[in-house]
């Protein structure tokens, strides 16, 4: 029906006077809202047939984790309020030909393809140090063949190494944040004694705090009160409404290793070299 009302006059001229809806790339944890009050972050984008035409469509998933599918039509969801229109995000550029570095500093080598997992893994605390760790050494990891794993916390530690099993051909590294003297990570992992494996942290109450305030814009990491989880403090802090859109932000602001603080660098480095040693 919409082509049959598509040269009225009066249409048009309403069309003209409203305000132009501004394209979002529907990037992976954009967190938005549809008319009907379904809020969530974007997890997926897929196209579906309707009547015969090929339709965008993007996933959403809600604070509780559950998921729904919507059709990317235009002015259908809002944007921290405003009024917006989703699109697919653009392809990532091709790098161009020639010698470069990876984000992590790394002299790029072509022509490589990532190698079969080995048996040697790296270990960290969530999915949010493993998206971090994945933008800054994920092509160095992929060509050695080293996966990266979040394990939900590491309450657990002891008995998830010993369910390893480590050995000399099968090390095991892992990423642990706050880990200073006296905390209650230092002292977990101090139960961890194989010579196979190497537990390596940094200062850090988490690791948003590890990619540099100067990437994100702001002076300094707000401090939160006793009490208040820190994600929800600092998003609070810098007006951000839901931390899971602070957290797209602080992951979209981290281009290379120039973007996060060294003793993490340190840290993690020294773990990729355990692992493939």
């Amino acid at each position: 029906m919409l082509g049959v009302y598509s040269d009225d006059v009066l249409a048009s001229r309403s069309a003209r006077s409203r305000k132009a809806v501004r394209q979002v790339p529907a990037e992976p944890d954009l967190v938005v809202e549809t008319p009907e009050g379904y809020c969530g972050a974007v997890v997926a984008v897929g196209r579906t047939v309707v009547a015969g035409e090929q339709r965008d469509t993007v996933t959403l998933e809600d604070r509780f984790g559950r998921r729904r599918e919507f059709p990317m039509l235009p002015a259908s969801f809002l944007l921290e309020g405003e009024l917006v229109t989703l699109v697919r995000p653009a392809p990532v550029p091709v790098a161009p030909a020639g010698p470069g570095r990876t984000a992590s500093g790394s002299v790029a080598v072509a022509g490589v393809r990532a190698q079969v997992a080995k048996a040697s893994r790296i270990w960290v605390e969530g999915l949010h140090d493993a998206a971090l760790v994945e933008r800054i050494w994920g092509e160095d990891l992929r060509i050695e063949g080293i996966v990266v794993e979040p394990l939900g916390g590491i309450d657990e530690l002891e008995q998830l190494v010993r369910d390893f099993a480590p050995g000399a051909e099968r090390r095991l590294g892992v990423l642990v944040d706050h880990l200073v003297p006296g905390s209650k990570e230092s002292r977990i992992a101090a139960t961890v004694t194989s010579p196979h494996v190497l537990v390596n942290g940094h200062p850090y109450v988490d690791i948003w705090q590890a990619v540099k305030p100067t990437a994100l814009g702001i002076p300094a990491w707000p401090v939160v009160p006793r009490g208040v989880p820190w994600k929800d403090g600092v998003a609070a802090a810098l007006g951000v409404s839901d931390p899971r859109e602070m957290w797209r932000r602080v992951l979209a602001s981290v281009n290379s290793y120039a973007d996060v603080e060294v003793p993490l660098l340190r840290s993690v480095e020294e773990l990729i070299d355990f692992v493939t040693a």
